[in-house]
């Protein structure tokens, strides 16, 4: 297969997507991009205080708007938030655009991954595992509705996700 012009990356939170997809760009020679960073980069704030102020809704409306322009910029890798898959466009625009992997981790390692780092808005309130463990139910099928390739990365290394996902491409 040749190189594809952009890659996207989806997945529940702690995957590695923005990790892996720093690595992948380097290795493709494409640029990064991150949907969150962006909607932070866009707003000036972080993506709690946008939970905070417009609810779950308000960021997604944000999220698909980011989504839908940076995947039409050719040549990028761009990761995702767990998210962005609940929108039937964000899946359309991504699935049409790329070639998409879903990084899939299962939630012990989620769990183990975002104990520290990033503030997370969806585990916030109530049992960590409990919420991941309701977010891979309703999101898994629609990861792998539109995901072109699948790739495990339960306690492994960002660079051998990225290594796998080159040879496979």
């Amino acid at each position: 297969m040749k190189k594809p012009q952009n890659v996207f990356l989806i997945g529940p939170m702690g995957a590695g997507k923005s990790a892996v997809g720093r690595q992948l760009a380097r290795l493709l020679h494409l640029n990064f991009m991150d949907s969150d960073d962006e909607i932070e980069s866009r707003t000036g704030v972080d993506i709690s205080f946008i939970f905070e102020k417009e609810g779950e809704d308000g960021f997604r409306k944000r999220e698909a708007k980011v989504i839908d322009d940076l995947s039409k910029i050719e040549g990028v890798v761009l990761a995702t938030g767990g998210g962005a898959v609940i929108s039937p466009q964000n899946r359309s625009h991504l699935g049409a655009r790329g070639f998409v992997i879903y990084l899939y981790t299962t939630v012990d390692q989620q769990l183990a991954r975002t104990q520290r780092g990033r503030e997370r808005p969806l585990l916030e309130s109530g049992d960590r595992r409990k919420i991941l463990e309701e977010l891979m139910e309703q999101r898994d099928v629609l990861y792998r509705e539109v995901a072109d390739l699948i790739i495990e990365t339960d306690g492994r290394k960002v660079r051998a996700v990225a290594d796998e996902i080159l040879d496979r491409l």
